[in-house]
């Protein structure tokens, strides 16, 4: 009877670690599972090559930070080509990354007003290479494009299609980031008339356009797309080749 007491607790405590579940709750956790007699019999080998993966340990940092990025996200929004600018220019080497020291003083000079606790989880979350540095891209994108609606979907209003079909993307490069961030002011002064653009060239109402169409559209919002910044969109939006793009995926990046 006291066994079922714990395991309760602990396994409530686990959908929610994001700082404690590296270290703590996996010890006092585990004893309670194995205690059942089932998970002696056959299962040794599942409870086994469950705990010892870090990726839930890795997803609980980032749940985590859901509500530290939503408090600092306007300020971001304000002030992000400032911190881009000031992040590039200590990032030498040109690799998306500076020291977990430079962006202390980046949050100090933009008023992030972060605590201690909050830049430890922040920078534990965007040292992505584990090598003690601090991610700034994945950083600026996550605040300020929406790559990823599973994430938000609770709290996303019904402005923009959710896709029938989950998209499987390319890679978010750094060259893709700058693209999306260089336009994103001219999308948000005007996605709503975009929209109804983009369906109006989709006579067969898929959600998806030809490249020539999509490039057209945007510019006819002014919005110029170099051959690189098109290459990489594509890359990022329509990974099987297809020469085709979904709008509403693309636009949702856009509407936080």
């Amino acid at each position: 009877m006291p066994s079922s007491t714990p395991s309760a607790t602990s396994s409530a405590t686990s959908t929610k670690p994001a700082t404690c579940a590296m270290q703590e709750p996996r010890v006092s956790s585990r004893p309670e599972h194995p205690k059942t007699s089932s998970s002696l019999l056959g299962q040794k080998s599942v409870p086994a090559s469950s705990r010892p993966q870090t990726t839930t340990t890795c997803s609980a940092p980032i749940l985590n930070c859901e509500t530290i990025e939503n408090k600092i996200r306007k300020n971001i929004q304000h002030s992000w080509r400032g911190i881009l600018k000031v992040c590039q220019e200590k990032d030498v080497s040109k690799l998306g990354e500076i020291l977990v020291s430079d962006f202390l003083d980046i949050a100090e000079k933009f008023n992030l007003d972060l605590s201690e606790g909050e830049i430890n989880q922040i920078t534990t979350k965007y040292d992505l290479k584990k090598n003690g540095r601090f991610a700034y891209y994945d950083f600026l994108q996550s605040s300020i494009l929406l790559l990823k609606p599973q994430e938000s979907s609770l709290l996303q209003r019904v402005i923009i299609q959710k896709p029938q079909k989950l998209m499987s993307p390319g890679p978010q490069t750094t060259s893709f980031f700058s693209a999306m961030l260089r336009i994103q002011p001219q999308i948000l002064c005007c996605w709503r008339p975009m929209k109804r653009t983009f369906k109006s060239y989709d006579e067969s109402h898929t959600g998806l356009l030809h490249i020539a169409d999509f490039r057209q559209v945007l510019h006819e919002y002014s919005i110029d797309l170099t051959e690189e910044e098109l290459f990489n969109i594509l890359e990022y939006y329509d990974k099987t080749l297809s020469s085709k793009i979904s709008y509403n995926d693309f636009l949702r990046a856009f509407i936080q």
